[in-house]
């Protein structure tokens, strides 16, 4: 029996314990490329969509702005991604990866799905495609933060 079995019972415990696991390996496989999990996210999802505003780069990674902010200073410092004004909107910066970047993102992501893949070792296709499933619909099940906020403590 292990000192945290009451716990165990909770999903969120044991989401949190496989998280805390995913993170300090995925964050030791980036090292090397000078990333963390977060300016990965942030550098492959600009990579992706290029011309992205930060606006919607806050709200697809759910990071607050000032600290999506600290982020791009750091990768653009970096000369991984640049930010221009938006042409429509001289407040709105649109962002995109710098051919480094881009390079960067690349090997980088190889490395991350051998990661994925090794964290996965033992689940069958369906059980992965499975978890995927579930872990989408828990969060589609979780309150935003403004209902968060409404919900009265007794």
């Amino acid at each position: 029996m292990s000192g945290d079995s009451i716990l165990r019972v909770f999903m969120g415990y044991d989401m949190k314990r496989a998280f805390a696991a995913i993170q300090t390996d995925v964050n030791a496989v980036l090292a090397p490329y000078g990333l963390r999990m977060l300016t990965f996210s942030v550098l492959s999802v600009i990579r992706d969509n290029p011309g992205l505003r930060q606006t919607q780069l806050a709200e697809i990674l759910a990071i607050e702005r000032p600290n999506l902010v600290l982020i791009l200073d750091e990768l653009e410092g970096l000369d991984l991604v640049t930010r221009t004004r938006a042409r429509d909107d001289r407040r709105a910066y649109e962002l995109k990866v710098t051919l480094k970047g881009r390079r960067l993102a690349e090997r980088s992501f190889v490395a991350v799905t051998e990661h994925d893949d090794r964290m996965a070792r033992g689940l069958s296709d369906e059980e992965r495609a499975a978890l995927h499933r579930a872990l989408r619909q828990i969060q589609s099940n979780g309150r935003s933060s403004d209902d968060a906020r409404q919900v009265s403590r007794p």
